[in-house]
C-alpha cells in the first residue's frame, strides 16, 4: 500500500485554510469559526473515504472503518487539529490527515481485516482556550468528568460545560466517553517530531518509546515590598531576587540529579507584584512545568527543590508557597506495537531510530487504557508550535505508508 502524497498536501493546505491568523502562521482555537470549520472539513473527508462518522459529548470525533467481526475491541489512529496561538500547519493535522489517508489506503487495497479501525480528531490537545491540555484524550481517561467541565474556564469566564451546551453537545451522555482497558485493542498515533533529533541523524522515521508528562505548579514568593532607591541591598526582601534562587536551583537539579532518561524543567510565566520600575517586588508568582518519562523521578526532582525552600527563605527573608495544577503520568509505548512498527519501516527501507517525546500527546492519555504506540516523521530544524514549523510532505506519506500497514496487521489480530 502507497499513500497519496498530493492529496495529503491538498488536504493540509485546505485543512490550513481555517484559520484566524494566516497573516502570522496558524491559529485554530477550540470551537471557534476557523476550528469548527476545520472539524466539518475533515469530517466531509471521513465520509469520503468512505468511513462511518460519529462524534462523542466533548466533540472527539470518530471516522471509523468496519472490520467483520464486531465483537472484537477496535484498533485507534489519529490526533488534534486545534493549534496553539500562530502555530503551524502540522502538529497534530498531519497524524489526522494521515491517519484518514492510511484508512482510505487499507479500504481501498481490499484488504479484509476483523478488527474496526478508527481514525480520531481528539478535542483540544493543545491548552490554548481553557488552560487544560488533552480534554478528548482526558474524558476518555476517566479524568475530566462532567462536573469538571463546570469548572474549566476560558479568559471570556465561559465555562467548558456552556460551550458544549452552546454548541449542542448531549451531556447527558458525557459518561460513554470514558474507556476501560479492553475497550481499545490498540492505538497508534503518527506525529511530528517537534524536535531535531530525526534531521540531525539523517532518520526520515522514529519509533517512540515513552511520552513525557508535565507536572504543572505555581510557586508564590512573599518578600517585603520597598523603595527601589531607600532600601540598602543588606536590608532587601526581595521577592524575585529569591524566585530567581528558585529558578537556578531548579535548572540545577534538573540537569544534574536526576536519574532519569529525559527531564526538563521550565519557568515559562514571572509576575511581580507592584510590578514597577522603581519598587522591589513584594511578591512574585511563577509557574514551574517539569517533565519526565518516569513519574518518580520527575516527584523526586520537586521533592529535591523544596526541600531547599527553608534555606532560601531564611537567607531571603521570604515565604514560599506552591500551587500544583496537576500530576501527569508518563506512558511507556507497547513493546509488542513498537516491533510491528519496526518491522514495516525496515520493510519499507525507511531509515529510522527510537527516541523519546518531551512533548505530551493524546496518547498519553489513550495509554491509560489501551497500549499505545507513536511514529515521529521529522521537524525542520526542530521547529514546532511557530509559524516555521514544517515537516516535508514525502515524510508524511512515508510515516503514512508505515502506520497503513501497522493499523491492518493490529486489526487482524
Amino acid at each position: 500500500m502507497k499513500s497519496d502524497v498530493k492529496r495529503i498536501e491538498k488536504e493540509l493546505r485546505e485543512l490550513n485554510e481555517f484559520n484566524s491568523t494566516p497573516e502570522s502562521g496558524t491559529t485554530r482555537v477550540l470551537f471557534t469559526e476557523p476550528e469548527l470549520k476545520g472539524r466539518e472539513y475533515v469530517k466531509g473527508i471521513m465520509k469520503d473515504a468512505g468511513l462511518e462518522v460519529t462524534e462523542d459529548s466533548i466533540g472527539n470525533v470518530f471516522g471509523c472503518l468496519k472490520g467483520t467481526d464486531p465483537s472484537l475491541a477496535p484498533v485507534w489512529t489519529g490526533s488534534h487539529i486545534d493549534t496553539v496561538l500562530n502555530a503551524g500547519m502540522f502538529d497534530g493535522m498531519a497524524g489526522v490527515i494521515g491517519g484518514i489517508e492510511a484508512l482510505r489506503m487499507i479500504k481501498e487495497s481490499g484488504a479484509g481485516h476483523k478488527r474496526d479501525i478508527c481514525a480520531i480528531i481528539y478535542t483540544s490537545e493543545e491548552p490554548t482556550r481553557f488552560e487544560l491540555s488533552c480534554l478528548g484524550s482526558r474524558a476518555m481517561a476517566g479524568e475530566l468528568s462532567v462536573e469538571d467541565t463546570k469548572n474549566v474556564h476560558d479568559k471570556d469566564g465561559k465555562t467548558l460545560y456552556e460551550v458544549l451546551n452552546e454548541l449542542g453537545y448531549d451531556l447527558s451522555e458525557f459518561h460513554r466517553i470514558k474507556r476501560s482497558k479492553g475497550d481499545v485493542y490498540a492505538a497508534v498515533e503518527m506525529h511530528i517530531e517537534q524536535s531535531s533529533k530525526l534531521e540531525n541523524d539523517h532518520k526520515q522515521l522514529g519509533i517512540v518509546k515513552a511520552i513525557c508528562a508535565p507536572s504543572n505548579y505555581d510557586i508564590i514568593v512573599k518578600g517585603v515590598q520597598s523603595h527601589a532607591g531607600g532600601t540598602s541591598m543588606e536590608d532587601r526582601h526581595d521577592a524575585y531576587m529569591a524566585a530567581c534562587d528558585i529558578a537556578l536551583r531548579l535548572e540545577k537539579i534538573a540537569r544534574e540529579n536526576t536519574a532519569s532518561e529525559y527531564t526538563t524543567a521550565t519557568i515559562g510565566r514571572v509576575a511581580t507584584v507592584p510590578g514597577s520600575v522603581n519598587v522591589i517586588p513584594g511578591e512574585c508568582r511563577f509557574s514551574v512545568d517539569i517533565r519526565d518519562t518516569d513519574a518518580d523521578s520527575k516527584k523526586q526532582l520537586m521533592k529535591n527543590l523544596v526541600s531547599q525552600f527553608p534555606d532560601i527563605e531564611k537567607e531571603r527573608g521570604v515565604t514560599i508557597d506552591i500551587v500544583t495544577y496537576n500530576e501527569d503520568i508518563p506512558v511507556k509505548c507497547d513493546r509488542d506495537i513498537m516491533d510491528i512498527i519496526r518491522k514495516h519501516m525496515e520493510n519499507s527501507g525507511a531509515e529510522y531510530e527510537y527516541l523519546l517525546s518531551g512533548a505530551y500527546h493524546d496518547s498519553l492519555f489513550v495509554g491509560h487504557f489501551a497500549p499505545v504506540a507513536m511514529i515521529f516523521v521529522p521537524s525542520k530544524n526542530g521547529i514546532s508550535h511557530s509559524p516555521e514549523e514544517w515537516t516535508d510532505f514525502e515524510d508524511i506519506a512515508a510515516g503514512t505508508d508505515v502506520l497503513a500497514e501497522t493499523l491492518l496487521e493490529l486489526a487482524n489480530k
